[in-house]
């Protein structure tokens, strides 16, 4: 699905111009791919940094900004002044350019040469000048960006620097995505409704829904040698139970489970979508709620919303690719119940069936249970429980007027006491600040109870997404106070109001 970001590029531009001379342009050039070669070769930043030929007039700043527009593999710029470069010349480029932009405020020297400096450095290296007119024009312009400050070798640059590319290629990945729907959504359910077309404007994916038979399809399409290679799969990654095993009682269950997986990845893959959605009213010509299925498309790297929600799906599959070659997985989540002990209090979360095997912290097992809803037989699925460390859930809802995508940043903790008779797989945590507040606030700001779980991207992947695609972003973590938190959502409404 996303195996080689190094096939995406990011340009470092380099803002100067013609009155220091030829000598001074050389040098900025040599800095410039200096530092492009450096951040390049950094494991960090996930995609390849390719130098562009310093820029000294407008023509070159607009016929570049074009060239990036029309360019496949680049997804962003990293902008920066070495030299004093007069804005006005920025204008036609930045008006036209549809890339995500960063604008990187360093400079080539780490400390200041003090018993040699003299005017021809101070015209060389004058990076806290030049960036300053370029921010101003940005500013003036309204135009997006991410601004990174500090020496460009410094890690917490290029951590910054890493996220936001992460951000980019999100955004790179989902220009005309496509997201399958089987069936609608739940019945009545509001939150997983949305505006579909707006959706396509605002992010660039199309959402498209499919008839159950269109599925079966594929289904009734697979081998019984394909079933048998994806079953031996499932016997050597997982702790089968004995049920399931050859020879077991359930074991037609299980290859009911692998034909449901064949043959969903099939039609995604006739489709080229990037992401789905089941939901367990909609199943006729299926023998099970393909929760199996699901677990291990979404491993795979496809975004996923449980009852038709479509912009949970989208949401997994723009997380998963931000998450690329970070320590930490990415899954389809629920606020499902709470723990309210006093001093102790936490929410369980987890799904009927769909969460995403990225985010184990163990082997997991391979178990069938019987599911109350849906009427059909019981489904094949993975149990597992969720390691101890820091996380977010994230949301994105459809307010009406806006996009909203709301974080909160999450302690997760090792459950009390084992759970033996809960059959599905399983997070637990604390949110930020705590959960009075925590859950007080993310019922305010709308947040749904379909969230994207996650312990490798963080809120700065997010709020960077946030702002290269327009839409608004509220943060719930240690700082947050509900009287802090309604009032942000008050001037929130009337910004966007007014940015119309």
């Amino acid at each position: 699905m996303f195996r080689n970001s190094k096939d995406k590029e990011v340009w470092f531009i380099t803002g100067s111009q013609h009155l220091y001379g030829e000598d001074t342009l050389k040098e900025v050039a040599q800095h410039s791919q200096t530092i492009a070669a450096s951040l390049g070769e950094n494991a960090k930043i996930p995609v390849k940094v390719v130098f562009k030929p310093v820029l000294t007039n407008s023509d070159a700043i607009y016929n570049l900004c074009m060239e990036a527009n029309s360019a496949d593999r680049c997804i962003g710029l990293i902008a920066w002044m070495h030299t004093f470069s007069p804005a006005k010349m920025w204008i036609g480029g930045l008006n036209i350019l549809n890339k995500p932009l960063a604008h990187l405020d360093t400079q080539y020297n780490r400390e200041i040469p003090w018993s040699d400096i003299d005017m021809d450095f101070m015209n060389t290296n004058q990076s806290a000048h030049g960036d300053r007119e370029f921010g101003f024009i940005c500013t003036r312009m309204k135009r997006s960006r991410k601004v990174i400050v500090g020496f460009w070798q410094d890690e917490d640059v290029i951590q910054k620097l890493a996220i936001w590319c992460g951000a980019a290629l999100a955004w790179n990945d989902l220009q005309g995505a496509k997201f399958a729907r089987f069936g609608d959504n739940m019945r009545d359910v509001a939150v997983t409704e949305g505006d579909k077309v707006e959706g396509q404007i605002k992010f660039g994916y199309s959402v498209n829904g499919y008839a159950l038979g269109d599925l079966v399809t594929y289904v009734d399409a697979v081998s019984d040698a394909e079933i048998r290679a994806l079953v031996a799969e499932y016997e050597e990654s997982y702790i089968v139970h004995k049920e399931l095993t050859q020879g077991g009682a359930k074991r037609a269950s299980l290859k009911d489970a692998a034909k449901l997986e064949l043959g969903m990845k099939k039609f995604l893959e006739a489709g080229q979508f990037k992401g789905f959605t089941s939901n367990f009213e909609n199943l006729y010509g299926l023998s099970q709620l393909p929760g199996l299925a699901c677990q291990r498309l979404m491993a795979a790297g496809y975004g996923f919303g449980g009852e038709g929600d479509w912009k949970t799906a989208v949401l997994i599959r723009a997380m998963k690719v931000m998450s690329y070659g970070l320590t930490g997985g990415t899954s389809f989540m629920e606020d499902y119940t709470y723990h309210l002990e006093d001093g102790n209090m936490k929410v369980l979360g987890s799904h009927m069936l769909e969460v995403c095997p990225s985010i184990a912290d163990q082997k997991p097992s391979l178990e069938i249970h019987p599911l109350s809803i849906g009427g059909k037989d019981d489904p094949v699925r993975l149990v597992f429980n969720v390691a101890a460390g820091k996380g977010i859930n994230a949301t994105i809802i459809d307010i009406g007027s806006r996009f909203r995508l709301i974080v909160n940043e999450l302690d997760v903790v090792n459950p009390d006491y084992d759970l033996p008779k809960l059959p599905v797989a399983r997070a637990l945590w604390v949110p930020q600040p705590d959960l009075k507040v925590g859950t007080q606030a993310w019922i305010l700001a709308g947040g749904a109870h379909h969230s994207g779980f996650s312990q490798a991207v963080t809120k700065e992947h997010l709020e960077d997404f946030c702002e290269i695609a327009g839409i608004e972003f509220v943060l719930i973590n240690h700082e947050t106070t509900i009287r802090d938190l309604k009032k942000e959502l008050r001037w929130n409404d009337l910004y966007y109001h007014l940015a119309k």
